[in-house]
């Protein structure tokens, strides 16, 4: 069996869902920068152009999850999830109008999930 690094929650894929009417398909990237930190942004899909210094996490409700290289080094040994919660986001992120906006609950990876992993691919690959 294959473990996924990364998993979206129910009240996420509604919000996912509602953000997919008005905007077409989606994708996600975290980049643990300045401005929102390490928030995962939702953009429209094409809209953030993903390259060599990004690592593609996985896919989650028909979204692809991308994140920095240089976030994954410390986060790699996590398993996140995706969620929402009250409150409005900033910057670019599509969650915006909703008077929500998108979280990562993390949790460390058991030995188990360690040893068969998705693999990740370079953002480039994408």
């Amino acid at each position: 069996m294959t473990y996924k690094r990364i998993d979206i929650s129910k009240e996420a894929e509604a919000l996912v869902d509602k953000i997919r009417e008005q905007h077409g398909p989606l994708m996600f990237h975290q980049s643990g920068g300045c401005c929102d930190g390490s928030s995962p942004m939702c953009y429209a899909k094409g809209d953030f152009r993903t390259g060599a210094s990004d690592v593609w996490m996985g896919n989650i409700h028909e979204c692809d999850f991308f994140m920095s290289k240089d976030q994954f080094e410390y986060w790699k040994h996590t398993h996140l999830t995706l969620d929402v919660t009250d409150g409005r986001g900033a910057s670019f992120s599509l969650d915006i109008p909703y008077g929500k906006r998108f979280i990562i609950r993390s949790r460390l990876l058991s030995k188990e999930e360690l040893a068969d992993l998705e693999p990740v691919k370079s953002g480039e690959e994408q």
